[in-house]
């Protein structure tokens, strides 16, 4: 028997089938539990925040003092009220951006535990009605989530350059192998990633331990010659000198904002460890460790002004300076692991909200599914990092392109929280306006400062950004129009169900799952079995995968079944963009309402879309072009939704876009 599509001289035929059947009954629903973010404070704990959460900014004392210390010493000698005022901004920094907005704020705007800014722009896009809106909410979290990319792409490249260019300070004539030195630590450092994070960050939390514990006592060593400093901590000294130097010190603030990279690091790991440990760990151990070191280093310029061509490494003792060379670039490595594993976890979560195309995921721990490699996408940041090393040649020149990615994510999260605190948290206009009124002015003076070096380097994440802003807008948009023929050229569910009691068509035993991604329509690779071979399985399973707007399903609705007709049933598989899924191990829980699953004899039949051009496109050419090569080279449904390839049949569906 084949099955066309219903034509218009059918719909009389098509409808009075229609009103015969019976509405579809919905058996049962199963679901997952409900992820905790409450998670207690213990030593353990605090121990993984510190080797993941704090790794990036932990490490920013390295460069970020220098770095904006010497936009005044290239015009003259720095004065010790100048350094007193530069300490003071940097400690503001800290207290105003991760402190007070982070710690404090952004980090009270978990979605089912989870954070970062993919939850953040879901819940915004959850709490807002309107079409219009949540393309708009969408876009502002797309941007972000790309200049988070390109920060993780600068993040191996400046901490590793900037923790071997100490072997400088103890051995001048070294400075010819810190180049060839940082491309082999970064090749190392991602050769590693397919053991896991769970293998490899298994030492971290020690290490960032000592580290930020050394930090910390060699700056409370030279505050304690120099104890003046400490008056760098009211805000007037920060305001004197922002008024002094005027345009010089707006363009001094694009290099003060490298203290607070990967601020965003914070609540984007929330979901690992919980609100507590990385509020506690923050409060009463990195923030001190991190303020003694950064005022350690003023008053060591203060006191010997030679000491700023490196004030970091000057600040250790001669006999500390070699082993402080090693500690730094185990905790640069750690801070580049910290973003390495970060963007796995947030290229996974857009593959399943459908923003780019499917990769190959391998799992790196059995029992921690949010532990994943993904091959692909780690050669994409190795061959960044690399290329980034060998054409800037040194930490200095690589702030230049660090700032702008990291400001322009603290503007892109002030945007959705005010829509967040607005109507999630029912704050008033008035608080709402003040509030993040007041962040979003300071975001955008960093930012706007930052955007002063894109001729200087700036320019390679903003370029970066906008190629992955388009990718993910074209493919988004493709897969829609894939989507939509694939609707047009199918036949109404309930019109098949209705007409098959009259056919003659041959059942088989046996258990047949066909994947569709349209639910209420007949799947195309059940249409095209049904034409090629004239048979039907006795029992039927019509899958359709559902990426929900929130980090986990919730519990009670992670499946649902429904019965369409005598052993033919349309199953919904419900994940978070958290979450893998895993077709046969949830297709595991439908037995126990009497459904006849058997994992190890059922095939499984999806569709092999050959995307070719219609007569009237619905992209441009250029776009139309990226998104066949994204098709060509995602991984297919099946390894992506774990299916044994022994147990499935692909069959070929044109697709005109």
């Amino acid at each position: 028997m084949t099955v066309p599509p219903s034509s218009p001289n059918d719909s009389s035929t098509t409808q009075e089938s229609e009103a015969l059947l019976p509405e579809p009954r919905r058996i049962a629903e199963f679901g997952a539990d409900q992820h905790q973010v409450t998670a207690p404070v213990g030593f353990a704990s605090l121990l993984g925040v510190l080797g993941v959460v704090y790794g990036d900014i932990g490490t920013s004392p390295l460069y970020a003092f220098r770095s904006t210390v010497e936009i005044l010493h290239s015009d003259k000698q720095v004065a010790p009220w100048e350094i007193m005022g530069i300490a003071s901004l940097i400690f503001w920094t800290i207290i105003l951006i991760v402190t007070i907005k982070y710690v404090l704020l952004i980090m009270r705007a978990d979605y089912n535990g989870e954070g970062g800014i993919l939850a953040i722009m879901s819940l915004a896009q959850r709490m807002t009605s309107g079409v219009q809106r949540k393309i708009v909410l969408g876009l502002i979290g797309i941007a972000g989530t790309c200049l988070f990319f390109g920060d993780g792409i600068i993040t191996p490249a400046i901490s590793v350059l900037s923790a071997i260019e100490g072997i400088e300070v103890s051995v001048p004539a070294a400075r010819d192998i810190v180049i060839p030195t940082a491309v082999l630590v970064i090749i190392s450092l991602f050769s590693v990633q397919w053991i896991g994070t769970g293998k490899v960050g298994s030492i971290f939390g020690p290490i960032m331990l000592l580290w930020f514990g050394t930090i910390g006592g060699v700056g409370i060593v030279e505050i304690s010659h120099h104890p003046m400093i400490l008056m760098a901590l009211s805000p007037t000294y920060a305001i004197e000198f922002m008024f002094y130097h005027g345009t010089l010190s707006f363009i001094t603030l694009g290099a003060v904002v490298l203290c607070v990279t990967r601020a965003e690091a914070l609540y984007a790991d929330m979901g690992h460890f919980g609100r507590n440990p990385i509020r506690f760990a923050w409060l009463f151990f990195v923030l001190p460790m991190l303020v003694l070191n950064y005022f350690g280093q003023a008053a060591l310029v203060i006191a010997h002004p030679n000491a700023l061509s490196n004030p970091f490494f000057m600040l250790c003792p001669p006999w500390m300076q070699g082993p402080m060379v090693l500690l730094s670039t185990l905790a640069t490595v750690i801070a580049s692991q910290a973003g390495i594993s970060g963007g796995f976890s947030l290229c996974r979560q857009l593959m399943q909200l459908g923003y780019v195309p499917r990769m190959r995921i391998l799992h790196t721990n059995a029992d921690e599914e949010g532990q994943v490699y993904l091959p692909d996408f780690n050669r994409f940041l190795a061959v960044g990092s690399i290329l980034l090393v060998l054409t800037f040649r040194s930490s200095d020149a690589l702030a230049s392109a660090y700032g702008i990615a990291v400001t322009g994510t603290f503007m892109c999260t002030s945007t959705l929280a005010t829509v967040v605190f607005k109507r999630y948290f029912q704050w008033p206009t008035w608080r709402v306006a003040t509030v993040f009124g007041c962040f979003f002015l300071l975001d955008g003076t960093f930012f706007t400062a930052n955007a002063l070096k894109i001729p200087d380097g700036g320019w390679v994440p903003v370029l970066l950004g906008l190629v992955l802003i388009l990718m993910m807008i074209t493919w988004k948009k493709g897969r829609s129009l894939v989507i939509a023929r694939q609707r047009q050229n199918s036949l109404p569910l309930r019109s098949f169900i209705a007409r098959l009691p009259q056919s003659r068509t041959i059942r088989v035993p046996g258990m047949a799952v066909f994947m569709t991604s349209t639910p209420d329509f007949v799947p195309p690779c059940l249409l095209y079995n049904l034409r090629h071979n004239h048979i039907l399985h006795d029992h039927i399973l019509l899958v359709t995968v559902q990426t929900l707007d929130q980090p986990e399903a919730d519990h009670g609705h992670r499946v649902i079944v429904e019965e369409l007709a005598t052993n033919i049933y349309r199953v919904t598989l419900h994940y978070g963009f958290m979450e893998m899924p895993n077709i046969p191990r949830a297709l595991e829980e439908i037995k126990a309402n009497g459904v006849n699953f058997d994992a190890i004899q059922a095939s499984y039949f999806t569709s092999r879309e050959l995307i070719m051009r219609s007569p009237v496109p619905g992209l441009a050419r250029w776009q139309q072009s990226l998104f066949v090569f994204m098709f060509r080279n995602a991984v297919s449904s099946t390894e992506f939704f774990r299916i044994p390839p022994d147990r499935v049949v692909e069959l070929g569906v044109k697709i005109a876009i």
